[in-house]
């Protein structure tokens, strides 16, 4: 199993960034997938999670702000992020729990910065 996530990078506040996550070796169309980050000196939190009928969940502190997508035929899934504050920054990772285990993307880094 791998997930290669990218399209982090640096943007001012109030910018946007859509952050992609390409699975393989999972039957995608049917995995949960999560994005999750962490912000220096935190914890890892959860940001978004989509599941196989495409029902989503958000942290409450970001609805309205972020939207998850999935796009089965691409094996992959989609953060959009707009009016990214300051507090947005963090290291973002896309998570599947597949066959028992965990498994997490390499991390892309997102800087919320002017």
């Amino acid at each position: 199993v791998q997930l290669q996530a990218s399209g982090g990078g640096l943007v001012q506040p109030g910018g946007s960034l859509k952050l992609s996550c390409k699975a393989s070796g999972i039957a995608f169309s049917i995995a949960t997938m999560t994005w999750y980050r962490q912000a220096p000196g935190k914890q890892r939190d959860v940001v978004a999670s989509i599941n196989s009928s495409g029902i989503t969940n958000y942290a409450d502190s970001l609805k309205g702000r972020f939207t998850i997508s999935r796009d089965n035929s691409r094996r992959t899934v989609y953060l959009q992020m707009n009016s990214l504050k300051p507090e947005d920054t963090a290291v973002y990772y896309c998570h599947v729990f597949w066959k028992t285990r965990d498994y997490w993307g390499q991390g892309t880094l997102v800087t919320v910065s002017s």
